[in-house]
């Protein structure tokens, strides 16, 4: 190898100088190594380390920066509360009303068994959607969830009047039958409130209790039946097993919101 070789490869990349650019027109060698670099365009080969993200995290980043510049500023999350709280009231307003053309409470039990029943299951209520809605870093207790639900379903029971009035077949598809329908609303809010973050079992069934709540008490004031196997069967049963389609509905339902 000639030393002008040696100075066409240390020049590669740049313009040659004019007696390089001669002797590269009579040197085979250095035509075909300034042929091949050009044909290369003069770009070198990156370093394996720097590889291309995969395509799954590319993806995924692209989803985050979407999110982040649709919702720059987060929503409070009072709001929805606010939203899912109106829907619980005017559900009970309005049922209250229709149930109550005879006599707004027709629960036949002490009217301070009546009332403290009654205060219970409101917190409830109100407790379920503050721990299905708020944020929290940390992961919901399931043992206060369930505990909750166990605490008012004995109340319920063990509140009633112990007396019947009606045909017991003809009372308990009363009830169940009423309770449903007015479940169809809260529920229905409740979980798109939650599709708007990622899917937790907890939250799913702390809103399913608020929301199926809301037409216990309904029947907790209106019902004048109040014995055991009534409340059990009609009033408690149905409502648990509202609570429990909410967490299997919402986990079939797709998140529209991963925005931190």
């Amino acid at each position: 190898m000639k030393p002008e070789c040696s100075r066409v490869m240390d020049s590669l990349g740049g313009p040659l100088p004019a007696e390089l650019t001669s002797h590269v027109a009579t040197c085979e060698d250095c035509r075909a190594l300034v042929g091949g670099f050009d044909a290369l365009g003069g770009v070198p080969v990156a370093p394996p380390s720097e590889e291309a993200p995969a395509p799954k995290l590319e993806a995924a980043h692209q989803l985050a920066l979407k999110e982040l510049a649709a919702h720059p500023k987060p929503t409070p999350w009072w709001r929805e509360l606010l939203v899912l709280l109106a829907v619980y009231a005017a559900v009970l307003g309005g049922a209250l009303a229709w149930l109550g053309r005879d006599g707004m409470v027709g629960n036949r039990a002490p009217p301070m068994v009546v009332a403290a029943v009654a205060l219970l299951t409101l917190v409830l209520v109100g407790g379920g959607a503050v721990l299905a809605l708020a944020p929290s870093r940390r992961r919901l207790p399931w043992g206060l969830v369930a505990l909750a639900a166990v605490g008012v379903a004995a109340v319920q029971v063990l509140g009633g009047s112990g007396l019947q009035i009606r045909p017991p077949m003809r009372g308990m598809l009363g009830c169940m039958g009423s309770e449903v329908a007015m479940s169809v609303l809260p529920l229905a809010v409740a979980l798109v409130l939650l599709c708007r973050s990622a899917f937790q079992p907890v939250r799913a069934l702390a809103a399913g209790l608020s929301a199926a709540g809301v037409s216990l008490l309904v029947l907790h004031l209106h019902c004048s039946d109040g014995t055991v196997s009534h409340l059990l069967s009609a009033h408690v049963l149905p409502w648990l097993v509202l609570a429990g389609v909410a967490v299997l509905v919402r986990s079939r339902l797709p998140t529209r919101s991963y925005a931190p």
